[in-house]
């Protein structure tokens, strides 16, 4: 069932009540009996079962705030490189 979010025109307080679609909104403010507005909020949705973030990738061994090492590239040749000649020779 979804929750609806209220705030008094009176006192200002914010009341929150768990409601079918299907029940009557309420009018009256439990703190004060002003009247009351339905304000609009976004859906708090937590997805459970097989088929989510949360069951089928668990963390990994070790802490995932470490960065990755990257592997440095192969070289052609293990040589040094030969310093730049100049043209003043």
């Amino acid at each position: 069932m979804p929750i609806y979010e209220y705030k008094c025109e009176s006192c200002r307080k914010k009341t929150e009540k768990i409601q079918k679609l299907s029940d009557p909104l309420l009018k009256k403010c439990p703190h004060c009996g002003g009247p009351l507005r339905k304000l609009i909020s976004s859906p708090a949705i937590q997805f459970s079962g097989s088929g989510f973030y949360i069951n089928d990738y668990p963390k990994k061994s070790g802490s995932s705030s470490e960065p990755k090492k990257k592997s440095a590239p192969k070289k052609e040749s293990e040589k040094p490189a030969e310093p730049a000649k100049s043209g003043s020779e």
